[in-house]
C-alpha cells in the first residue's frame, strides 16, 4: 500500500547546551516578553530559540545551497 505521506523521520529531540553572551541572553528575554505581549502566551527563551533558529536557517539561501552541495558530495563518496 502507498500512502500519501512518507514515513515520518525521527523526531526525537536532541538536547543542545549553549552558552550565550549576556547581551544575547537579555535580547532573548526581551523577545520572550514581547512574544507574551503579542500573543498572550508566556514562553521561555529556550522554548522560542529552536523556532528562531529554524526560521533563520530556512531563510538563509547561501546555507541551503551549501548544505545541498555538502549532502550531494557526501552521497557521491558513500
Amino acid at each position: 500500500m502507498v500512502l500519501r505521506i512518507a514515513q515520518l523521520p525521527d523526531r526525537t529531540p536532541v538536547k543542545l547546551t549553549l552558552s550565550v553572551d549576556p547581551d544575547l541572553a537579555l535580547a532573548l528575554e526581551d523577545y520572550a516578553a514581547i512574544y507574551a505581549d503579542t500573543y498572550g502566551a508566556k514562553e521561555k527563551p529556550e522554548t522560542l530559540a529552536p523556532a528562531m533558529l529554524e526560521m533563520f536557517l530556512a531563510g538563509d539561501a547561501g546555507f541551503k545551497r551549501a548544505r545541498k552541495a555538502l549532502h550531494a558530495k557526501a552521497s557521491k563518496g558513500a
